[in-house]
């Protein structure tokens, strides 16, 4: 299946209740939330109290994206606090495979992310354990990048790698997707999109049903292939 996760890094945080309202009302599924430690990527951002605050308001999948150093400190807190998908970053953990258990012992889905410079074939070894594979398609920290040429052959042998493990594994892409690239990471092999800028610059509601029209019809000809 193929799904939207607007990343509210993008959003205008003073009306975050009225912009997830027009994200989730247009058709999207996921909601992506950064969380960025300072350390392990330059910026700060989001906290639990944010997570919190917002599961009161919206039943929306979180998608929460752990920018930080050693998650597993912290992947308890962000599962208490209303998180559905966790991601982590493998170049973060000192034990992927503990990390990515404790996940799921907390009854969440686990996510496994990959900076840029990362070879993909560096998850192999960790993909039977994750529920999604996280390309980054610009160097993680801040949003408004442009989406990284390199990062189609990356999507593409990630997709192949799954394939021939035969794990049903999402992949994830997050950086520079717009509504111009994303049949391009779509054909390589994503199926789960994060999109910030794109999303909530301009008219939220158009952005929103604009890629929903691209990512339905994408799959419609995946099934009639």
């Amino acid at each position: 299946m193929n799904i939207l996760s607007p990343s509210i890094l993008a959003a205008d945080c003073a009306k975050l209740g009225e912009q997830i309202d027009l994200v989730q009302q247009a058709g999207a599924k996921y909601l992506h939330i950064d969380i960025m430690d300072g350390m392990f990527v330059p910026s700060i951002s989001f906290g639990m109290c944010v997570v919190s605050s917002l599961r009161k308001y919206t039943d929306i999948i979180f998608d929460v994206h752990l920018m930080v150093e050693e998650p597993i400190r912290y992947a308890a807190d962000f599962a208490r606090s209303g998180a559905d998908i966790i991601t982590v970053h493998l170049e973060a953990c000192s034990n992927v495979e503990e990390t990515l258990d404790w996940i799921h012992s907390l009854g969440r889905k686990a996510g496994l992310s990959v900076k840029p410079a990362t070879p993909i074939r560096c998850v192999e070894k960790y993909l039977d354990k994750a529920d999604m594979l996280l390309v980054m398609t610009v160097e993680p920290g801040f949003g408004g990048q442009r989406y990284l040429p390199a990062s189609t052959a990356r999507i593409r042998e990630a997709r192949k790698m799954i394939r021939e493990k035969g794990l049903n594994v999402d992949i994830e892409v997050d950086g520079g997707i717009t509504k111009e690239n994303i049949s391009l990471v779509l054909d390589a092999g994503a199926n789960v999109i994060v999109a910030g800028s794109a999303v909530f610059r301009g008219d939220i509601t158009r952005n929103v049903r604009d890629m929903m029209e691209i990512l339905d019809g994408h799959e419609e000809q995946t099934d009639l292939a």
